[in-house]
């Protein structure tokens, strides 16, 4: 097998259903064909890990990782994980353990701002939402990233957060039609709330949607999960991870 060139990049998706990875050059572009796997229940550490490792065998050599992983991510380290369990969770040094395992420096930042680098264009205010076993959530002002808002865990309506509003067992539960629904007035609220410029849906059920949505909010690919890994090593955000790892 020969070498990997220093810019490839293990990028991977941490989800609480499936676990995806890919090789990318540093312009984002895929090398191969990325993978994914279920992920595993109990999503302990451990077991997650050893599935990214299995999982990475089948992939291109890379030289650095970037994950995105779905809670508060601070200094590479996991302060919550909602839809993991952060009782397994909180206070694992990720980027650490990957380091570890792979051999690579490893960055790791929160999945919604992952997808979301992947996707904005760097004008305005640019809120990026991801629609899966919750809902993931992240902000942009001209390219730069705002400080992280676990939105997920917000209250939406009566006791429910949104990752009980919108997530996929509340589509499930609560059928498409109605789903649709709430997520419209998901969209209003946002809009309310920011006054975004542009706003961004990921996810894998962000092709659920079935109504039309305002010219100013974008369905896009939930491949952004990975394709986003690049940009945690553009030198514009070098400073993110001098200061906090």
């Amino acid at each position: 097998m020969p070498p990997a060139a220093p810019a490839d990049i293990l990028a991977i998706d941490i989800g609480g259903s499936h676990l995806k990875a890919g090789v990318l050059d540093d312009t984002g572009r895929v090398q191969g064909t990325p993978g994914r796997v279920p992920t595993p229940a109990p999503a302990a550490p451990d077991a997650v890990i050893a599935s990214l490792k299995a999982l990475a065998q089948s992939l291109p050599p890379f030289g650095r990782i970037s994950a995105g992983f779905p809670g508060v991510v601070r200094a590479g380290v996991i302060l919550t994980a909602p839809n993991l369990g952060t009782e397994l969770w909180e206070g694992i040094p990720l980027a650490t353990m990957l380091q570890s395992t792979f051999d690579a420096p490893a960055r790791v930042l929160n999945d919604g701002t992952v997808q979301g680098l992947g996707v904005i264009a760097g004008e305005g205010l640019e809120c990026v939402i991801t629609l899966g076993t919750g809902m993931g959530f992240s902000l942009f002002r001209d390219g730069d990233i705002m400080p992280h808002m676990e939105m997920g865990q917000h209250n939406a309506h009566g006791k429910r957060s949104y990752d009980q509003y919108v997530g996929q067992a509340a589509m499930e539960a609560a059928g498409r039609k109605r789903w649709n629904r709430r997520v419209r007035k998901t969209i209003d609220t946002l809009r309310t709330l920011i006054n975004y410029d542009t706003l961004f849906i990921g996810g894998g059920n962000a092709t659920r949607i079935d109504f039309e949505l305002p010219a100013n909010v974008h369905v896009v690919s939930n491949e952004a999960g990975i394709t986003g890994g690049a940009k945690l090593w553009d030198p514009r955000l070098e400073t993110i991870f001098l200061r906090y790892g």
